[in-house]
């Protein structure tokens, strides 16, 4: 299973990085922020320390937020493939005055830089849908795993209703490239966000997936009339 683009997505998220933070809560209308705090429930363990793994991490919204609500012995590690998404996140996390929680690497979800069992959660928010080989990630990240931890996925959906679909699909492939590629200039970027979301597969098909990749236990949650999904598997 590919995504619709491969060799093009570091260049391509290196290149909004500097505008990434401001455009996505501008044209989410702040949402984004919501669904991430209502992630975070199946995420954070306030009892225990927890070693978390943030894949594609971008600019570190979501670390940022789990480094804020976990035990103050835990540990979030963000991971990422673009170097512009980074430097904008670690300037983020020092303004946070979360270095001692928050750390990052350069990576490719593919092959992950960490030992086995190393985490007690890993999290993608956002991000799954640009991988170019996602069962591949799906088991790397299984790997990393410890017994019993989970995997927690937010991603960008097309709504199931046919009215909300439209207007929804409306927005997405006509005024919202307009105006990223107006504010970023950048426009392919912004006509590459849609054709991830409508490429990703549906909610049925994604489950089976994890399932397959040996995930357990596997649950969805649908957020804002289906515009966003989460997903939790087991290992």
């Amino acid at each position: 299973m590919k995504g619709p683009i491969t060799q093009n997505t570091e260049k391509l998220f290196n290149s909004i990085a500097t505008n990434y933070d401001r455009l996505n809560h501008l044209l989410s209308l702040g949402i984004d922020k919501c669904w991430r705090q209502r992630a975070l429930r199946h995420i954070i363990n306030k009892q225990q320390p927890q070693n978390i793994l943030d894949i594609a991490c971008g600019t570190g919204d979501f670390s940022i937020a789990i480094a804020q609500k976990v035990h103050k012995e835990s540990k979030v590690y963000g991971l990422d493939l673009s170097e512009g998404m980074l430097n904008v996140m670690h300037q983020k996390v020092k303004t946070a005055h979360l270095e001692h929680i928050i750390s990052t690497k350069h990576g490719n979800c593919e092959t992950l830089p960490f030992d086995d069992n190393s985490f007690d959660c890993a999290t993608i928010a956002f991000g799954i849908r640009n991988f170019e080989h996602r069962e591949t990630a799906l088991n790397e990240i299984r790997r990393v795993l410890k017994p019993g931890g989970r995997l927690v996925i937010l991603e960008l959906s097309v709504p199931e209703c046919k009215i909300i679909r439209w207007l929804y699909l409306l927005y997405f492939k006509h005024i919202l490239p307009v105006i990223g590629g107006w504010i970023s200039g950048e426009k392919p970027a912004y006509r590459y966000l849609p054709a991830s979301v409508i490429h990703f597969p549906p909610k049925s098909q994604w489950i089976a997936t994890m399932q397959q990749c040996g995930y357990t236990d596997v649950y969805h949650q649908a957020y804002t009339l289906g515009i966003c999904r989460l997903y939790v598997g087991r290992v």
